[in-house]
């Protein structure tokens, strides 16, 4: 069990808000050193992976600056004058709709979302214009706390997703552990019983969502009552 001190690490690095990369990094060598690695060699394993995944950090690259580009041209704000016209919308409901069509497309292998493609330029804005449509003038916490609900949304719906797809890392690397600690299990079974989990996921992000709609309701309304007076 000490090999899972990373977790830990990783626990404590973002709960004290340190640099996501350095947390990760430190959890890495800590898991590695506690294994009985020598410090080169995990240096070597970093910059082994690294090279051999060097495609996704181009990805990002070449991602960033296009959807920075379409944010400068209106974005953001075309996918909140879209919803605005949604009369029954809500940010709860919109991340909920989000999350599902996530959960199904991943579940086939397609993968449609992404914090940086989907969450910041589409479905966040959309959230908040939901809300600001019904209620009017947000504040700047309840709009943050709405951000913060649409990232949720996103790693809720991708992770819980691809766990019932056979074919994808995340399956391959729970079995890889649990033949290397002597239980060996099918592909098959793993994404068979990922499916509950990711229906009770997706069950426990619609109570989230539907909490959210009542904090929006109540934080804007005690933002427009007027002060009383000294």
């Amino acid at each position: 069990m000490i090999k899972l001190i990373g977790i830990l690490v990783v626990a404590a690095g973002f709960a004290f808000r340190f640099n996501t990369l350095l947390v990760v990094m430190a959890a890495g060598i800590t898991t590695g050193l506690v294994a009985g690695m020598p410090f080169n060699g995990i240096m070597a394993l970093f910059g082994k992976y690294f090279i051999e995944n060097r495609y996704i950090t181009l990805t990002v690259l070449l991602m960033l600056p296009v959807v920075g580009l379409l944010e400068r041209y209106g974005l953001r704000e075309q996918a909140e004058t879209l919803i605005k016209r949604a009369k029954s919308a809500t940010a709860g409901r919109v991340l909920i709709f989000y999350t599902a069509v996530r959960q199904v497309s991943i579940a086939f292998g397609i993968n449609i979302g992404g914090h940086a493609a989907m969450v910041r330029p589409l479905v966040s804005p959309m959230a908040e214009g939901a809300a600001h449509a019904r209620h009017g003038a947000l504040p700047e916490k309840t709009s943050e706390a709405i951000r913060a609900h649409a990232a949720a949304a996103e790693n809720i719906g991708n992770f819980f997703g691809e766990d019932t797809v056979f074919a994808v890392g995340a399956v391959l690397l729970i079995q890889g552990t649990l033949e290397a600690q002597g239980h060996p299990v099918s592909l098959w079974t793993l994404s068979f019983w990922g499916i509950p989990t990711a229906f009770v996921a997706f069950g426990l992000l619609v109570w989230r969502a539907r909490a959210l709609d009542r904090r929006v309701a109540r934080d804007v309304a005690a933002a427009s009552k007027p002060e009383k007076p000294q």
